[in-house]
């Protein structure tokens, strides 16, 4: 909740629908007026006849609709609006595809003896699929609605974002039970392009974001990973403290760029 009434001339952009009006102060505005009755009467004021008239007619149909409709049998489970606000169906076969490669990483590894360890190699791409389709309009049939809400963009990938790492986090850990590698080596780097995705994406999109470091990472370390027969420098042992940095420094970066992500409607 803010504490500062926007001003009337905010009010009246507002009502208005001035395109000037940036996407942060119509989504701070938009919150205060829940909470204050006082500039939701100035709101209504700062409208035409025509617009009252059009909401009174609406009104009245709902109001005739909501009295023609049932009384629901029950309310939302509580599970219900976790689903609805963490997750969404179109993940389930991402993350169903991300387990598989880590499932089929872990059994060449068995196999291919002398190797470097597949499931390090890909762990830091491991999220990059689920975030890319968090909060997309083509993978979130109800995208159109959601994204109408305040700081919609923001707060769905967030919340989507760590449902998938709440997936991810456990099956590498299994996946790389086995081969010996560090857990941090592993988790360290998942996290790092994660935020890196988030920092990206206020740029040019989470999607293209986790695009580019997919087809990056592959081209620069795994290929040449697998055509040597080791380990590249940036996932030894010793490179775990600076992934640790990498982490923490993208993902305040990333914070600090928390306008951008309110914004990613302009570019998915």
């Amino acid at each position: 909740m803010t504490t500062t009434h926007p001003t009337m001339s905010q009010i009246e952009r507002y009502a208005a629908g001035d395109p000037g009006l940036d996407e942060p102060s119509v989504w701070a505005i938009e919150v205060h007026l829940e909470d204050c009755g006082d500039c939701r009467a100035r709101l209504a004021g700062a409208t035409t006849v025509d617009t009252r008239t059009l909401i009174e007619r609406v009104a009245m149909n709902l109001d005739l609709e909501i009295a023609a409709t049932p009384v629901p049998a029950g309310r939302s489970r509580p599970w219900s609006v976790l689903r609805h606000r963490w997750f969404v169906g179109t993940l389930l076969p991402w993350l169903a595809m991300t387990a598989t490669v880590l499932a089929s990483a872990a059994l060449l590894g068995e196999l291919w003896v002398g190797r470097p360890s597949l499931v390090l190699l890909i762990a830091p791409l491991a999220p990059l699929p689920g975030v890319a389709v968090a909060w997309h309009r083509r993978a979130d049939p109800a995208w159109e609605l959601i994204a109408a809400t305040p700081a919609a963009g923001l707060t769905t990938l967030l919340r989507r974002t760590v449902a998938v790492l709440a997936f991810v986090i456990p099956a590498l850990a299994v996946a790389g039970a086995r081969t010996g590698v560090s857990l941090a080596l592993m988790l360290l780097p998942c996290l790092a392009f994660t935020a890196a995705t988030l920092l990206l994406g206020t740029l040019v999109g989470v999607r293209r974001a986790a695009i580019g470091l997919i087809a990056i990472w592959t081209l620069v370390v795994i290929a040449p990973s697998l055509a040597a027969a080791r380990l590249p420098v940036v996932l030894t042992s010793d490179s775990a403290g600076i992934w640790a940095l990498a982490t923490v420094l993208l993902t305040v970066t990333a914070l600090f760029r928390v306008n951008g992500l309110r914004r990613l409607t302009h570019h998915d």
